[in-house]
């Protein structure tokens, strides 16, 4: 069977876009870059998926209930939405993630799943797919633990570079994060030398 590649955006909401409860600074810049990664994949009648954090009110995961992080991304608020500017194809397959109250740590897509409780390995499993192009947000988060889940679940990986942004609650996360996933076998392009 020949390797099909499929796009993956994670967690482009608006809550993680300036203005938004859990903002990462630049998170709407990378926005015109991954709508022309669509663009090619749609042009090569390429599969484009998308995760997004999908919280419940109450959840271990907010520092309402323990963790670190702001109330972001409860489900069927505003927050939540993907960003009005992302250029999602109606197609487009979604896989939520977050949901379980009692987890604090649900950051991967490889933890999400679709409408019909399909689990994200799955559904790659299930339509052929072998390779990953990722991007979104955050690079030292949600994007790196889905990258180094992808390759440890047998899949090949590239992250796109220059379409990522990360938290950076320490400075120099998100280059580290680039060096982890580079180190457990993740390929790093951006548009200039890309072809899917």
């Amino acid at each position: 069977m020949d390797m099909i590649s499929a796009l993956l955006i994670v967690d482009l909401q608006k809550d993680f876009c300036p203005g938004g409860s859990l903002a990462v600074s630049g998170g709407n810049a990378i926005i015109p870059v991954i709508n022309r990664y669509i663009r090619i994949f749609l042009e090569n009648n390429l599969p484009v998926l998308a995760s997004r954090d999908w919280h419940p009110r109450n959840t271990v995961h907010f520092r309402t209930g323990g963790g670190i992080w702001p109330v972001h991304c409860v489900q069927n608020t505003e927050g939540a939405e993907f960003h009005p500017e992302l250029a999602l194809p109606d197609d487009a397959v979604i896989f939520s993630k977050g949901m379980n109250p009692d987890l604090y740590d649900e950051y991967s897509a490889f933890q999400a799943v679709t409408e019909t409780g399909q689990r994200f390995p799955d559904f790659l499993r299930t339509n052929g797919i072998s390779r990953l192009y990722i991007c979104g947000i955050a690079t030292d988060f949600c994007v790196k633990a889905t990258v180094l889940d992808s390759l440890a679940g047998g899949f090949a990986v590239t992250l796109l570079k220059d379409a990522v942004c990360g938290v950076d609650i320490n400075p120099g996360d998100s280059e580290r994060a680039f060096d982890e996933m580079a180190a457990a076998g993740a390929t790093i392009t951006d548009i200039s030398s890309f072809t899917p």
